[in-house]
Parts: C-alpha cells; structure tokens; sequence
C-alpha cells in the first residue's frame, strides 16, 4: 500500500520538475518562486519537524541547529574552494567552455540537488513508516508528502541547472529524485530509522537549502531583471508552502 502511494508523489515530482523546465523566458521569475519555495521549506517545514523529532542537545543546542549550521557551512566551503579552483585556473590561460560561454560548473547547485533527492527518499521513508502506524496515519503522512514534493521536483532541477548551460545532470537528478520516494517506502516498510538521525539530517538539509537559496539563487534572479516581480514570485513561493504545511496539519 505505501508503495502504491507513493506513485503520486512520483508523478508530483516529476511534474514540477518539467514545470521548471519549460518556464525558459521569465528564468528570473522561476528563479525567485524557487528560492521563495526553498525558504518556506526550511523555515515551515524542515526546521520545526527536525525539533520535533529529538529533543537530544549537545552542549545544550539542539542537535538539528547543529546539523543545520554544519549543512549551511558545509556548501559554503564547496562554493569557495570552487571558487578557489577556478582562480587558480585563469593565473595559467581563460577557462572556457565549447561554446564560447565561461560559465561555473555549479557544484553547489548539483550537491543542492542531490541533497533534495535524499529528502525525498526521507519522505518515502516516512510514508512506509507511517503505514506501519495505520493506513490512516499513512495516507494522511503520504498527502502532505505528495503536496510538496511538485516544489521539490521544481526545485532539484533549479538548482541542478544554476550556472550549468548542460540540463543533462538536472534531467537525471529530477528523474532520482522521482524515484526516491518510492525506493523509501518500500524501505519503510522493512525498517525502523531513529527519529535521533532523522532530525538532524533534515535540520543539515535545510542548511544546505538556506544557502542555496539566500547566496546562489536569489542574488541569480536579482541580477539582471526587474526586482518588483521577481520579490512578489519569492513572496508567493513562501505562501504557497505555507499554506501547504497549514493544510498537511
């Protein structure tokens, strides 16, 4: 049963994912609903449930504000040894690419992205985990996973994509990340995972998500485009999953 379920997350997914595909002439905008989307999930949605699921607090913090101070850290220390890599390259010739574009490999983006696909696993997890319970607890778990997971097709294939000309990586990440939640709920329904690694996990997620958002993308969408619209798309993108997280509760 959770598995069956679990198909209309895959479709959600996907879904928004090929949403953030085809909106090519307005990239500004999508870039501003996604990073808009992107705060409202660490803000309503992965912090709480991290603090929620221990209440375990080494050298009295709690453990997912350590896992998110590291996740947040962890992608600045990748962004600047890229940075640190490309400086290095442009001392010895200029670095570019086949079709005359010298633009950044984007490893931040693609780890971003990666890191969405292990959320979702997570969410398949809870979903096989939550049938455990009751079908009702499971259904109610699984509409709540389904309900966001079209921001976080959308978003996998944003970031996979920032500062990448190649749309290769963000195909296969959107299609992983797909995929994820079904692989997590058959695994759910075999295994017990403790709510101790799950909440700092989602707590180091949300990290890398914060960063993402507030130093790669937002500044990207703000760069060239007219600032009014683009603000009212990141405004919507956090109503929007506001008002998501208020119908899953």
């Amino acid at each position: 049963m959770a598995v069956l379920v679990s198909l209309a997350a895959f479709l959600m997914t996907l879904i928004g994912g090929l949403a953030a595909m085809r909106v090519r002439d307005n990239r500004h905008l999508v870039l501003g609903l996604a990073g808009g989307l992107m705060l409202g999930v660490v803000a309503f949605d992965l912090i709480p449930e991290s603090l929620e699921m221990t209440r375990h607090r080494p050298l009295g913090v709690p453990a997912p504000m350590i896992g998110f101070a590291a996740g947040f850290l962890l992608l600045h220390v990748v962004e600047q040894a890229v940075a640190i890599h490309r400086a290095h390259e442009h001392e010895y010739a200029p670095h570019v690419h086949a079709h005359g574009h010298a633009h950044a490999a984007g490893p931040a983006g693609l780890l971003a992205a990666s890191a969405l696909v292990a959320h979702s696993l997570v969410d398949g997890l809870s979903i096989g985990l939550a049938f455990q319970s009751g079908t009702e607890v499971g259904l109610f778990v699984a509409l709540a996973v389904v309900a966001h997971d079209f921001a976080d097709g959308f978003n996998t294939v944003t970031a996979a994509s920032l500062n990448r000309g190649d749309r290769r990586p963000a195909v296969l990440l959107l299609l992983a990340d797909a995929a994820a939640p079904i692989a997590g709920a058959a695994l759910g329904t075999l295994a017990q995972v403790p709510d101790a690694v799950l909440g700092p996990y989602l707590g180091l997620f949300a990290g890398v998500l914060l960063y993402l958002s507030a130093a790669e993308i937002l500044p990207e969408a703000h760069s060239v485009h007219p600032r009014v619209m683009t603000l009212c798309t990141t405004g919507l993108g956090l109503a929007a999953v506001l008002f998501i997280v208020g119908l899953a509760h």
